[in-house]
């Protein structure tokens, strides 16, 4: 296949190759064309003769016609196939060929009856656009100039109305028509006003006509149409770009364009006046001015920029104001400036720079400045927040006269919130971050702030009392505004110094009291300076209802320090309540005073309740409750103890036999050995124990329910003496009038006193214990008559015909000691204790019967006791 290898390649030329040959040369002829061919340089025919090389060619196509008929001999059944094939497909193109010859025809047709028709209407429907186009065109012109010549009348209107309010005594037109007309002053003013609205109504649909539907919703970007006053005919090169989708631009009209500067400046005129009314309505509180300025602004579609700029500025000069306040910078400057002014006739020394930190000489100068600044402070912020409610209020009643739409809503647009509400946010967060700063980076500041805290809180009153005339909220006692509440969270850092200076005062006389240790507990005068103390706290924050809860809170945690001191110097053990004498023992001295440390602070904490409110009150009231309680848990055990050990001594009358017979020449020997151990008790109870709590009022009811508690056992016991004979009714009587001497004396406050106390005081008790003398010698038969028991209680008349008859008592019939049966009948009540009596005369009848045994005598005093239990009974029924 080399011989053939250069008649295969693509580039093979049959004229150059016998050219070549001609010529004697190699083929290719050079270098270049030999990088054409695809073969190899070693099967390039050499140099060779123009015979040789024919007979080459001649035998060489000799045996490709060889080969040619060896693969048609080879292969002849499969081109003949092919052949067939061929001719079957030449008849089916054939057919294919007529019918897309049919196809073209037809689309020839459709052609002339759909494209070229479509093409036509396409033509009339451009030049319909383009007459809708160049009528909206002429329609909008036509409203332009009908607008902007009544904006010329307006605006010559509103020009002659100005100069007639400015300068009266001139000749205009509007004074000769005020004067034709009879207009005041304020009539002018309205009228004023009302065209000023107009004309903002006019620009505004002017605005709309130059610059298209969207116009009105950036209406309030005034640069950008001052920007395009300043060539009123736009670029040749645009105007072929100037057709949008909502029509032709205006502007782009000759005619047009020229009355777009006269609109510009009338704009500017009309957003300078509406700008000018707001501001005249703000400061005098005009509603009226602000409503026709906000009617304008509503004109002009920047209603929602216009109020959201007020509050912006509002909010700005208050943040302003505040942070100028607390500028320690300036109040070093105006102070020393002051300090320079009232001393001018000092001699010349030398100035170093200008301190931000006071000396002591300059520290009054400096505070007398802070204040002065922030009573400022305070009258800025309330002109602003009745400014920012009045702009509400406006808001909130004023509706277009058109659309009805209310001007709130529309200012909502752009507002997250409410006018007032975004005021009072700003306004809680500038003062939060300037105290906060101020107290961070001035120690004077700090000190100064928090120390007059409370005055700084009256400030604040000032502020809300100046404000709630014009709006809803309030600051009062009873109910906070959330507002004000807000308002004076953002002092927090300065109110938590001052708590925390009150929390150590009182910390500090709790302290006090107990400096002394074990040894000195705290007595009444410790007592009364911690009440006090908390007392001149809680009246310091009486004025607030925030601060004086937060100084109860800061009381009440002191007074359970209190009681935690206390209760680790109190005496629990036997030595606090022992009463063996003759004198008091140390412990039983330490808990008294302790008591009276308690008491006189509670009595001073308890005429709390009348001078402040409900809240307060029970902020404190579980605190004041713990003291008494405690108080209370202090003294009981003594006075339980005080309690047995008389009762123990009154129940040794049992050991006498008042049934024995006594010798009438021997006397009566003086009072029983038992009333004798009771006198010298109570007096030892009296002198030693009770005198020395210090507890005033207190002391008294003490004293009075101990000789209560005395006459009430001492009665009980002598009603269940027995055996009771009239030698022992003798020496009851004297006893009765031993003890009713010690009593007496018991209730004298005054120790020294040689008159004794009015046992009348004791009231119920004591006509008792007056009433059992005569009851030991009534006859049988006048027991069981009410007239002559009055004052006795029914269940000791019962017990004295026991006495006398031989039924058992109830403590006997049931196997109980003297003691035990009196302490039964206290924790009991009469009806339960007649019943006991009526069953022990039951059980008495029943053994009787079954035993045969002679009750005669014991049915008269059955008969008796019976009739005291009916007569006891319809008393309480």
């Amino acid at each position: 296949m080399s011989d053939f290898s250069v008649f295969s390649s693509p580039q093979f030329d049959a004229n150059e190759y016998a050219n070549a040959i001609l010529a004697g040369e190699s083929y290719p002829l050079d270098t270049k064309h030999a990088g054409k061919l695809s073969v190899q340089p070693q099967d390039l025919p050499a140099k060779e003769d123009i015979s040789v090389s024919i007979s080459k060619l001649t035998f060489s196509i000799d045996d490709v016609s060889k080969q040619i008929k060896n693969v048609v001999s080879t292969h002849h059944e499969s081109f003949l196939s092919q052949a067939a094939n061929a001719h079957s497909l030449s008849g089916s193109l054939t057919s294919v060929r007529v019918g897309l010859n049919d196809l073209d025809s037809s689309l020839d047709k459709l052609r002339l009856k759909i494209r070229v028709p479509y093409q036509s209407l396409q033509a009339h429907v451009s030049r319909l656009q383009k007459l809708q186009q160049a009528s909206d065109v002429l329609r909008r012109t036509s409203r332009f100039v009908v607008l902007a010549r009544r904006l010329q009348l307006q605006m010559a209107d509103m020009e002659s109305s100005t100069g007639s309010a400015e300068a009266p005594a001139k000749s205009t037109k509007a004074d000769r028509f005020s004067d034709a007309t009879g207009l005041s002053t304020p009539d002018l003013e309205d009228e004023k006003e009302r065209t000023i609205a107009k004309a903002a109504l006019s620009i505004a649909e002017l605005v709309s006509l130059l610059d298209g539907p969207d116009s009105s919703k950036n209406a309030g970007n005034l640069s950008r149409n001052r920007e395009r006053a300043t060539s009123s005919v736009p670029p040749a090169s645009d105007s072929d770009n100037n057709v949008t989708e909502h029509g032709v631009p205006l502007r782009s009209i000759t005619a047009v364009a020229a009355h777009v500067h006269f609109i510009e400046e009338a704009r500017t005129k009309v957003t300078d006046e509406m700008e000018s009314m707001v501001l005249i309505g703000l400061t005098t509180l005009n509603q009226s001015l602000l409503a026709s300025s906000l009617q304008t602004a509503y004109n002009l579609r920047v209603l929602p920029q216009l109020v959201q700029n007020l509050i912006l500025d509002l909010s700005q000069a208050v943040e302003e104001r505040i942070r100028s306040a607390f500028d320690l910078a300036k109040i070093s400057k105006e102070a020393l400036a002051k300090d320079t002014a009232t001393s001018p006739q000092s001699p010349p020394t030398y100035r170093s720079r200008v301190r931000t930190e006071p000396t002591n000489v300059t520290a009054p100068h400096f505070t007398a400045t802070l204040w002065s600044r922030l009573e400022v402070m305070i009258e800025d912020m309330a002109d602003c927040c009745i400014k920012v409610y009045t702009l509400e209020k406006v808001l909130k009643l004023k509706k277009d006269t058109v659309t009805q739409a209310l001007f709130l809503d529309e200012a909502m647009k752009l507002l997250e919130n409410k006018p007032s509400a975004t005021f009072w946010t700003s306004l809680g967060r500038s003062l939060e971050k300037h105290a906060r700063d101020a107290a961070k980076s001035s120690t004077f500041l700090q000190q100064t702030l928090s120390t007059g805290y409370p005055r700084l809180l009256r400030l604040f009153h000032e502020f809300f009392a100046k404000i709630a005339v014009h709006t809803d909220t309030v600051y009062g006692p009873t109910y906070q505004s959330p507002e004000t509440v807000f308002v004076l969270r953002s002092l927090f850092n300065f109110e938590s110094l001052y708590l925390l200076r009150s929390t150590n005062k009182l910390n500090e006389a709790v302290a006090q009291a107990f400096s002394g240790g074990a040894r000195a507990p705290p007595g009444a005068p410790e007592g009364i300076n911690i009440a006090r103390t908390v007392i001149n706290e809680l009246d310091s924050a009486r004025f607030d209802p925030l601060l004086v809860r937060a100084v109860a809170k800061n009381v009440a945690s002191s007074i359970n320090m209190l009681l935690s001191r206390i209760d680790n110097l109190v005496v629990r053990d036997r030595s606090a309540v022992t009463l063996m004498g003759p004198t008091a023992t140390p412990q039983q001295t330490s808990n008294a005073q302790l008591a009276t440390c308690l008491y006189q602070c509670w009595l001073k904490l308890d005429t709390l309740k009348g001078d402040h409110t409900e809240a307060v009150f029970d902020a404190l009231n579980p605190g004041i409750q713990n003291v008494y309680k405690a108080y209370e848990q202090l003294v009981d055990p003594l006075m339980t103890a005080i309690r047995r050990e008389l009762s123990a001594i009154i129940v040794k009358l049992h050991r006498i036999d008042f049934g024995q017979d006594v010798d009438p020449m021997s006397g009566m020997g003086g009072s029983s050995f038992y009333m004798k151990d009771l006198v010298e008790k109570l007096s030892f109870i009296k002198s030693e124990i009770i005198q020395k709590f210090s507890i005033g009022e207190a002391g008294k009811t003490w004293v009075v329910s101990i000789v209560k508690y005395v006459i009430r056992t001492f009665v009980m016991h002598v009603s269940i003496a027995r055996p009771l004979g009239e030698s022992g009714k003798l020496r009851l009587t004297s006893d009765m009038a031993e003890l009713e001497f010690s009593l007496s004396a018991f209730l004298v406050g005054n120790p020294q006193s040689k008159r004794g106390g009015d046992l009348e005081t004791v009231g119920d008790e004591y006509r008792v214990l007056r009433a059992m003398r005569p009851l030991l010698f009534l006859d049988n038969s006048m027991l069981a008559e009410p007239e002559r028991t009055a004052g006795l209680p029914p269940l000791i008349v019962l017990h004295h015909i026991l006495v006398r008859s031989p039924m058992p008592l109830p403590h006997n019939l049931h196997g109980w000691q003297e003691a035990e049966y009196v302490r039964w009948v206290g924790e009991h009540t009469d009806g339960e204790a007649w019943s006991l009596i009526e069953g022990g005369l039951s059980h008495w009848e029943k053994i009787s019967e079954s035993e045969g045994l002679d009750n005669t005598v014991a049915k008269e005093y059955i008969q008796l006791a019976r009739t005291v239990l009916q007569n006891a009974e319809k008393t309480t029924s």
